[in-house]
């Protein structure tokens, strides 16, 4: 076990990006320092992300490198400088309808740059390698809620596959190189300086920029997608609260979901949303809805058992749908200056 007290030489990687920002700065406030990569690619607003680098930069113990994991040669030198006691990947090609797009994008990022930090840590002993999976992995599971012993081998989605060879990929090194290693499986996470290309984030620009939002339920209500939303801070605090606690047993890899264990139907979803922004603006506010099928690689459902999780670190995620709604939406206008 990593001395929970103890303050570590921590590597993120995707430092940039929406958790790895604010698991950066929660490490970094709580005393620990941390080396941060990101290579800062264009697959949402690039300023969102250097705003995001800019409050890290008043840490004395951040380091930014500009990088990209999936540069062998780079990676290994970033180990033999920083020598990072904890690694923490949450470098990865996002999106499930944009992998139908760029394929080779996710290739690159989520299957060699994984193999990449994983020879890494290999090398250079990591006391705990920390990943992130996704929810995406249970594929069309029907099962609810899932739990990480369901049968995760029919993936829907390119993007899907990758975590899930990430998970195989982890086992194996585990068990052949006795590194611990924990895998995370995140529940559509949202919050404040999120990603713009998630649905509450786009209705939001939608709105603002006087456009409708597309809806891809078939108008279908009574069989509505939901979806276990969470919020930012819970996924934060979970990965915390994993640093100090690896894997012990024979292989050292374990697979946790971390999801709100709560999921909502995706109109209930947008009825807090206009609620969150009726609250900000002072004003009643409804988007103008046109509702599509569903897209290729959508899921109908994600619903997570966090008793896993749970039983490993006395966590689970609490926040409820209509405060992290507001949240975000506090955030928006005051960022954006606009709606």
């Amino acid at each position: 076990m990593v001395n929970t007290n103890e303050k570590n030489n921590i590597l993120v990687t995707g430092s940039a990006g929406f958790i790895g920002f604010f698991l950066s700065k929660k490490l970094l406030e709580a005393g620990h320092s941390v080396t941060g990569i990101d290579n800062l690619n264009d697959y949402y607003d690039v300023n969102l992300k250097i705003d995001r680098l800019k409050i890290l930069y008043k840490f004395d113990s951040f380091k930014f490198i500009k990088g990209d994991i999936s540069d062998k040669g780079d990676l290994q030198k970033v180990f033999k400088k920083g020598q990072p006691e904890i690694v923490i990947n949450l470098a990865a090609q996002a999106g499930v309808r944009y992998s139908l797009e760029k394929p080779d994008a996710y290739i690159q990022s989520n299957i060699i740059g994984f193999h990449n930090i994983i020879e890494a840590c290999k090398d250079y002993t990591v006391k705990h390698l920390i990943y992130a999976s996704s929810s995406s992995v249970y594929g069309a599971n029907k099962k609810v809620p899932f739990e990480e012993t369901d049968f995760v081998d029919h993936p829907v989605s390119l993007y899907a596959a990758t975590k899930k060879s990430n998970e195989l990929i982890a086992h194996t090194y585990s068990h052949l190189y006795d590194i611990p290693i924990s895998g995370l499986r995140f529940f559509t996470v949202y919050g404040p300086m999120g990603r713009p290309d998630m649905a509450y984030f786009s209705f939001t620009n939608k709105l603002s920029n006087g456009e409708p939002i597309k809806i891809f339920n078939n108008g279908d209500f009574d069989n509505d997608l939901y979806r276990d939303f969470t919020y930012i801070d819970d996924i934060v605090e979970g990965i915390v609260k994993l640093i100090p606690n690896p894997p012990t047993e024979k292989v050292k890899h374990e697979v946790y979901n971390i999801g709100n264990n709560n999921p909502v139907k995706l109109m209930k979803f947008i009825t807090a949303l206009e609620a969150a922004l009726s609250n900000k603006l002072g004003k009643e506010v409804q988007f103008e809805k046109h509702f599509e099928p569903m897209q290729p690689g959508d899921v109908p459902a994600t619903y997570a058992s966090t008793d896993k999780l749970y039983s490993a670190v006395g966590f689970k995620p609490t926040t409820p749908i209509e405060e992290g709604l507001q949240n975000f939406i506090d955030w928006y206008v005051d960022y954006y200056k606009s709606i």
